[in-house]
This record gives C-alpha cells, sequence and structure tokens, in this order.
C-alpha cells in the first residue's frame, strides 16, 4: 500500500488514494445479525441444606433457599458483576464462602423467614489458584 497513512485495529487501511478494508463490510441497520450475546443470562438454583456453587459463567443468579445454605461459586472473570437474588422457599439460613468479601468485614444477616427475598450483588475482584475474590454489596432485604 503506496502512502499509506493509517492502519487500524479492525483491518481498515486508508491511504490518498482510498481505503481497503480487510475481513468484510456490514451494511444495513443490523437487523440480520446473529450470535450476539444481549442482556443478562440467569441461573436457576434450588439448594436445600447444602453448600450451593454459582457458575459465574452466568451474571445473574437466582436462589430458591430452604435449610441451611452455604453459596459458594465456581469461575468467573474479574471485572464481571453479578447479582444473586435469594428467594427463601422455607425457613432459610444462608451464609457465604469466604470468596465474598463484604464491606464490614462480615457476612450480612439475612431474612430467615418462608418468603423472604434478598438482593446481593457482587464483582469478581480476582480469579486465581488460590480461588475466587469477590467483592460483594452489602443486602437489600424486599420482604
Amino acid at each position: 500500500y503506496e502512502d499509506v497513512t493509517n492502519i487500524d485495529s479492525i483491518g481498515i487501511i486508508t491511504a490518498r488514494a482510498g481505503i481497503n478494508v480487510s475481513g468484510g463490510v456490514i451494511t444495513g441497520n443490523g437487523s440480520g445479525l446473529t450470535n450476539l450475546a444481549v442482556g443478562l443470562s440467569t441461573e436457576s438454583i434450588t439448594p436445600s441444606g447444602i453448600t450451593t456453587h454459582l457458575l459465574l459463567s452466568k451474571d445473574d443468579h437466582k436462589v430458591l433457599a430452604t435449610g441451611n445454605v452455604t453459596i459458594d461459586v465456581t469461575g468467573g472473570t474479574e471485572g464481571d458483576s453479578h447479582t444473586i437474588r435469594i428467594e427463601n422457599v422455607g425457613v432459610a439460613t444462608v451464609g457465604f464462602s469466604t470468596a465474598f468479601k463484604f464491606p464490614s468485614g462480615g457476612v450480612p444477616g439475612l431474612p430467615s423467614t418462608s418468603g423472604a427475598i434478598s438482593l446481593i450483588t457482587f464483582t469478581v475482584h480476582k480469579v486465581g489458584a488460590s480461588g475466587t475474590t469477590l467483592l460483594a454489596g452489602a443486602s437489600v432485604n424486599f420482604s
């Protein structure tokens, strides 16, 4: 390309004589595009008196809790944000693994009565061989 003035990261080369595009050109309004990841993906879990693992490949997690439930995590990408919606479908005591770091330094007290609904948000801080570290916000009770 004689007299190349700019090469950008998507393969467009501009020169005095015009442009050269590699990789194809998309025209139109985009309504026919497929395989695009859009919106939240939800994971629904119904644990009963066990440790349950949230798959951090999902953004939103709905936990229908009964009994003593401990929430842990698997996977994750640093910087990703997630929500956990916890609904007690019976009397439930919900705890969290040490991966969750709450602002107060301790786990928030969630309601244990049947029908109680809580919301917790968190961001993946670090993923590594020693485990995942999450920075969690305070819980909100919607009961």
